[in-house]
């Protein structure tokens, strides 16, 4: 197995996402994609999902689940770039599986990470 995704955990950094990232959206789930000076540190992900979406359990799973997808997927997104995924909170959380979400997220940063030039 590899190291775990590099989380975004202070505030800060999650605000230069909002502030300077580029905002993509699909069905379920909003990002902002902040590409940064190439520095080797690779992808940093946070997530944020409010208490509109459900209570807490639901909102961990909801997290779980990006958390994931981005573990599976890391090799495919190898950027220097901070992505913020926030679920939307109108999301189904309990019909969103894995697959689901990767398909989702996955479609949706191909497309935002192509269209940045390397």
């Amino acid at each position: 197995s590899f190291s775990p995704v590099e989380r975004i955990r202070k505030r800060k950094e999650y605000l230069a996402c909002y502030r300077f990232g580029n905002r993509y959206s699909s069905p379920n789930f909003i990002y902002y994609i902040r590409i940064r000076t190439p520095d080797g540190e690779g992808l940093r992900l946070g997530t944020t999902v409010t208490k509109k979406v459900g209570k807490a359990v639901i909102r961990s799973r909801l997290k779980r689940l990006i958390k994931e997808v981005f573990r599976l997927n890391q090799i495919e997104l190898h950027r220097d770039a901070d992505i913020v995924v926030v679920a939307k909170k109108n999301i189904h959380a309990d019909q969103m599986n894995y697959w689901l979400a990767e398909r989702e997220l996955m479609q949706t940063l191909y497309r935002a990470l192509k269209s940045r030039h390397k």
